[in-house]
């Protein structure tokens, strides 16, 4: 039975990549409603081993009543360090979905879409102390500029910047209402729900520490992903698809790799064959899966 949490996106075609062996250990490490890690689980044998990671209270409700199953209540960025306290060095494959779930979007008290009106939170870690409010309260305007441009993509994030530090003068911008009221003056009719999309993901990557918490888990996977070991990750926007391909590239995140000698590169992983994207279909069936973006690499010997 399909959980409804949320509805996984590129299923099959993310745990193909993996190639999941009967005695493997895998790491899924955006659990959420746990839709790939039950695919996961169907292909594992008695002796397999799956691990998930979420930081997300809400992904507990999740958990699969699964002996071979163990669930890890944190950000995937401490990867190595939450394995390792569960005896784990090294692993088979590890499958990540980046973007935010559908049970996520769909509540509107945790403010991470513009269909609602509710509180600005945008935290994926309640526990965390940065919030979409203090983001948009507390940030100088020149930060608020840099957030919009990098991780928003905005040409207007100058602008968008300005409105809504003159807006928090007269008080405290503390709903989705407020925000978008601020931002009039940028939205033309028509655009107002992309440039709120652009601007909704660039402060919830900033809550998230998202781009960070990106390249410190990739860092990781060279160490732990065995030889011939898989990594198969689903980006949902240009940022996130873009680290992931130049990893999987280089293993760098910028630049290109020093040639010994004899002009040959030394990466850790090798990519398994073209970008994969949803079927007309499933973009038909789930409309969130219409950016995602898959990624499959191999990791090669040291």
């Amino acid at each position: 039975m399909e959980h409804p949490y949320h509805k996984p996106v590129l299923l099959q075609e993310s745990v193909d990549g993996l190639q999941v062996a009967e005695d493997g250990v895998y790491v899924d490490v955006t659990f959420g409603g746990g839709g790939h890690s039950r695919e996961i689980l169907r292909r594992l044998g008695p002796s397999g081993r799956l691990y998930g990671f979420d930081q997300d209270p809400d992904a507990a409700n999740n958990v699969i009543a699964d002996d071979r199953f163990t669930f890890i209540g944190q950000n995937f960025r401490f990867i190595k360090r939450f394995l390792r306290l569960h005896g784990v060095r090294k692993v088979d494959g590890i499958l990540g979905d980046f973007g935010v779930s559908s049970h996520q979007f769909d509540q509107p008290q945790r403010g991470f879409s513009t269909r609602f009106e509710g509180e600005l939170d945008m935290r994926m870690n309640q526990k965390s102390d940065l919030s979409a409010r203090s983001i948009v309260n507390e940030y100088e305007e020149k930060e608020l500029r840099r957030i919009f441009f990098s991780y928003g993509e905005l040409k207007s994030a100058a602008k968008i910047s300005r409105l809504i530090v003159a807006a928090r003068e007269q008080e405290q911008i503390l709903t989705s209402d407020q925000l978008k009221a601020a931002l009039k003056p940028v939205l033309p009719v028509g655009r107002e729900a992309k440039i709120l999309a652009q601007v909704y993901q660039a402060i919830r990557i900033e809550v998230n520490q998202e781009m960070e918490a990106l390249k410190e888990f990739l860092e990781q996977t060279q160490e732990l992903v065995r030889p011939g070991g898989r990594l198969s990750l689903i980006s949902y926007h240009s940022l996130e698809d873009r680290l992931v391909k130049r990893y999987i590239r280089s293993g760098l995140f910028e630049g290109e790799p020093e040639k010994d000698f004899y002009g040959n590169i030394e990466v850790p992983f090798k990519k398994v064959g073209k970008m994969i994207v949803p079927s007309p279909e499933e973009v038909a069936q789930n409309n969130r899966a219409r950016s995602a973006k898959l990624r499959i690499a191999e990791r090669l010997e040291d």
